[in-house]
């Protein structure tokens, strides 16, 4: 199959990225990444989880974040919502889209939200209902979809019964997630295609973690199969609190790198990118995970340190 020309790239580093920071990040810091995010180009950010604060402290202040980041038009920002009472939050928010999340292995569903697949999708039904009564776009990721920490391997048939369900259940689009990050190019193949076989391919995402650095190599597996939307965490923000030992999301300006290299388009400035993982790491005190940013940035600042001095 051809590669597709243009991908989309759904940033995830406000929401996934950051919820599993222990230390509180400010909500000025937040709402500032979104911003620097909102002008490098993306077209959809995830911005927000109205989940109870019980369970994610982190995202206690998602209405505040939602109220104060400054809005692009074109720009899709999305919030986790689990239940009705997330969903009506995520509304009253301004939320352009709403994400709702299921598990392909019953083990890490018992584990993450204490009940089973089929209970999580039934759970799930009246804020699909909602979303569609309403006109907003409604969003579904399937995680553990190539594997799980508790399990072990996840069969491909549990994968295409939950992208069935969601289908069911009226999603716009479909997130096929490699949590714990395991997944190898073949494996994903095989995985996409029988995901397409019950849910439009040019609405199904990737979401790779890279905690056995396959996370390219599976996008780069994605698109040969013809899927061209992925989620990428900004300086690769990232990971779960339910799946020890699983590093963040693959670094959104690697995935970029890779597929401006490809001539392969997203809209998205690498630069601003760059710029914006260099922040975040910065005001969070942690090591900016992104290859292409470390590499670019010490790239800039030798060529800083090599300009001679104005007179």
């Amino acid at each position: 199959m051809t590669m597709p020309n243009y991908v989309k790239i759904v940033e995830v580093g406000p929401r996934d990225g950051l919820q599993n920071e222990k230390a509180m990040v400010p909500t000025d810091v937040k709402v500032a990444l979104i911003n620097q995010l909102t002008d490098a180009g993306f077209v959809n950010i995830e911005a927000a989880s109205f989940v109870s604060p019980k369970w994610v402290p982190q995202m206690a202040d998602g209405a505040d974040v939602m109220a104060r980041i400054q809005r692009r038009a074109g720009t899709l920002y999305s919030a986790l919502t689990p239940n009705m009472k997330g969903f009506e939050g995520a509304i009253a928010a301004g939320a352009d889209e709403v994400v709702i999340f299921g598990a392909a292995s019953e083990a890490f569903s018992q584990k993450n939200i204490n009940c089973s697949i089929a209970e999580s999708i039934a759970r799930f039904a009246p804020v699909a209902a909602a979303a569609k009564e309403q006109g907003v776009r409604l969003r579904g990721s399937i995680s553990c979809a190539l594997g799980c920490p508790y399990q072990g391997e996840v069969p491909v048939s549990s994968v295409v019964d939950v992208v069935r369900r969601m289908r069911e259940l009226g999603c716009d689009e479909i997130d096929i997630a490699d949590t714990i990050g395991v997944g190898t190019p073949v494996r994903v193949q095989e995985v996409m295609r029988a995901a397409a076989a019950e849910f439009a391919l040019d609405r199904l995402s990737g979401h790779f973690h890279d905690t056995y650095g396959q996370a390219l190599s599976n996008i780069l597996a994605s698109l040969e199969v013809g899927v061209a939307i992925f989620h990428a965490s900004v300086a690769g923000l990232g990971g779960c609190p339910y799946a020890k030992g699983a590093t963040g999301n693959v670094a959104t300006e690697d995935v970029l790198y890779m597929l401006h290299g490809m001539g392969i388009h997203t809209g998205i400035d690498l630069e601003a990118v760059v710029r914006a993982g260099d922040y975040i790491s910065q005001a969070i005190g942690r090591a900016n995970s992104s290859r292409v940013g470390r590499a670019l940035l010490t790239k800039w600042a030798a060529a800083s340190d090599a300009a001679p001095a104005c007179v």
